[in-house]
C-alpha cells in the first residue's frame, strides 16, 4: 500500500524499503483495508474516513473500558477526547454521547495538536479535574488513525519514516476521583509535570497543506531528549524523595527506534527497562497519542510492579515538550 500510494510513479523503493527493515515495526493495524487508499484522493475524503473510523473505534473502545471499570456510560462525568489524525466538529466525543449511552449532561473536552504526549498528558489532565471533582469519573478516548496521513505521491523523508513507523489504534482510560476510587483496578496518579523545551518547535508536528496532515519530524528529536530529559525526570523525582533507581516500571511512548535508544541513553536506564515499549513498537507501531496508553495496559498485565512502589509514565510530543505522570501501583 504505502509504495503503490506514497511513492511517485517510477520512484526506487530502495529507501523505503530500507526505513521498513530498520523500524523494528513487524505488524500494524490500519483503518481501512489495504486496497482502499488509493481511492481517497483529497483530504476532504481522508478525514470524512477518519470521522466514520474514529466514531466507531471510539464507541468500541469506552464501551469496552468501562465493561472492564464495572461502570456504565451513565456513571461518567467527563470525556476527554484526543486525536492529531483528523479534525470534526461537532467533535468526535460528542457524536459518541448519542450511541455509547452517555449523560446529555456530560462535560466534553476534545483535544487537537497534541500529538504523541497526549496519552500521557491526558492522564494529567483527568487527575487535575478529578482532584476538584472526587465524586466524578473521567474517561480519556485516544482515536489515532495515522495511516490516514501520510501523503501521495511524497518520497521524502519525513514521510516515507511516518509510513514506516506509525499505525492506527485507540486505547481508552477510565479514572475515578479519590472517593469513588475504591477497588479501582490501576494505578493512583500522584502527581504529573509539563515542560516546553526553548526553540523546538520545528522539531515535531504537521504542516496543513491541501492534502492534509503533511508530518514534520526532524532529526534533531534524539538530540533534544538526550538535553534535556535526564534533569526534568530528575528534578521531577527529587521532589518526591525519589530517584531513578526507585522506579520499577518504566512506560514510555514507543516513538521509534531512535527515540527510544535516545531515551534509554538519557536516563542510563538499566537493560530490558523499556522492553515492554519495544513489544509494543514491534507489535502494532507508533499509534501517536494511544500508544502509552497500550504500554500501560502491557505493563499491568505482563509484568505488575510490587503494591506500593513508584512507577513513571512518559511521552514526549510537538513543541516540543515532554509529559511526566508518577504513578503509585
Amino acid at each position: 500500500m504505502v509504495a503503490g500510494v506514497c511513492l511517485p510513479e517510477g520512484s526506487d523503493r530502495r529507501v523505503l524499503d530500507r526505513l521498513h527493515d530498520s523500524a523494528k515495526v513487524r505488524t500494524r493495524h490500519t483503518a481501512l483495508p489495504l486496497d482502499a487508499y488509493a481511492g481517497l484522493q483529497d483530504f476532504g475524503a481522508v478525514n470524512d474516513a477518519f470521522i466514520e473510523g474514529a466514531v466507531s473505534l471510539g464507541a468500541e473502545t469506552v464501551g469496552a473500558a468501562l465493561d472492564t471499570a464495572g461502570l456504565s456510560p451513565r456513571d461518567v462525568d467527563l470525556l476527554m477526547f484526543t486525536s492529531v489524525t483528523g479534525i470534526a466538529a461537532p467533535s468526535v466525543d460528542a457524536r459518541l454521547v448519542g450511541p455509547l449511552g452517555l449523560r446529555p449532561d456530560i462535560k466534553r473536552v476534545p483535544v487537537f495538536g497534541l500529538g504523541c504526549v497526549a496519552g500521557a498528558a491526558g492522564i494529567a489532565r483527568l487527575h487535575d479535574y478529578l482532584l476538584g471533582r472526587p465524586d466524578d469519573v473521567a474517561v480519556l478516548l485516544s482515536v489515532e488513525l495515522c495511516s490516514l496521513t501520510f501523503q501521495r505521491s511524497d518520497a521524502s523523508q519525513a514521510n516515507l519514516v511516518a509510513t514506516a513507523l506509525f499505525g492506527d489504534g485507540a486505547a481508552a482510560v477510565v479514572a475515578c476521583g479519590g472517593r469513588r476510587s475504591a477497588g479501582a483496578h490501576g494505578p493512583a496518579v500522584v502527581d504529573t509535570r509539563s515542560h516546553l523545551y526553548p526553540d523546538s518547535e520545528h522539531v515535531l508536528g504537521w504542516d496543513i497543506t491541501g492534502s492534509g496532515f503533511r508530518v514534520v519530524l526532524d532529526a534533531s528529536v534524539c538530540d533534544v531528549v538526550r538535553k534535556n530529559l535526564a534533569a526534568e525526570v530528575d528534578d521531577f523525582l527529587i521532589g518526591h524523595g525519589l530517584r531513578r533507581e526507585d522506579i520499577t516500571a518504566w512506560v514510555c511512548h514507543p516513538g521509534g527506534p531512535k527515540v527510544l535508544e535516545a531515551v534509554e541513553d538519557a536516563l542510563e536506564l538499566p537493560v530490558g527497562a523499556l522492553d515492554v515499549t519495544w513489544r509494543s513498537l514491534a507489535a502494532v507501531g507508533n499509534l501517536s497519542s494511544a500508544s502509552v496508553l497500550h504500554v500501560l495496559r502491557d505493563t499491568l498485565a505482563e509484568r505488575r510492579p510490587p503494591a506500593g512502589t513508584a512507577g513513571l509514565l512518559l511521552a514526549m510530543g510537538p513543541g516540543f515538550c515532554s509529559e511526566l505522570v508518577l504513578l503509585r501501583w
